[in-house]
């Protein structure tokens, strides 16, 4: 598959699992009770809304052009500083949480990574006859999968905070 086809294909995804979210937080709405169940819901939305904008950027741009590199430092900043935000906030946080809750450094690593990758430091990628562009992707497909891990914490968590 190449890169465009990947990306609209990416994208369209992302952006059907934000509304899914919509839809999921909008069927529970006392689930969202407390600052930490929004930011936990918060974080949901992100996780698959900064993937779907970095992917509409990768298909616009073109994986010939320089500028999706510019999309994607962009968007993985923005996900480094979220994903920070959300790693202070829980580290008040219950033990009960979740894998992906309690681990949320493994999505500011692969932010980083991206970030990196970007910035021009994928070099070994070729080593391995990937693309740049294509190693962006299985990093970003990586943030999706925590971005289902999370929402699946999110909607299974049945304990009360106090905000």
């Amino acid at each position: 598959m190449d890169t465009a086809t990947f990306y609209a294909l990416f994208s369209t995804t992302c952006f059907a699992l934000v509304g899914l979210w919509w839809n999921a937080v909008a069927q529970r709405p006392q689930r969202i009770h407390d600052s930490h169940s929004k930011r936990s819901a918060t974080g949901v939305y992100l996780s698959f809304l900064i993937p779907g904008m970095m992917g509409l950027g990768a298909q616009v741009t073109g994986a010939d052009n320089p500028l999706w590199r510019g999309v994607f430092v962009v968007g993985a900043a923005i996900g480094l500083y979220v994903t920070a935000q959300a790693m202070r906030s829980g580290a008040q946080a219950d033990a009960h949480l979740g894998f992906f809750n309690r681990n949320r450094w493994i999505v500011a690593v692969i932010y980083a990574s991206i970030l990196l990758g970007s910035l021009g430091l994928d070099y070994v990628a070729t080593f391995a006859g990937f693309t740049p562009i294509q190693v962006e992707a299985g990093l970003m497909c990586l943030l999706v999968l925590a971005g289902h891990g999370l929402s699946w914490e999110v909607l299974m968590d049945t304990t009360a905070r106090e905000s």
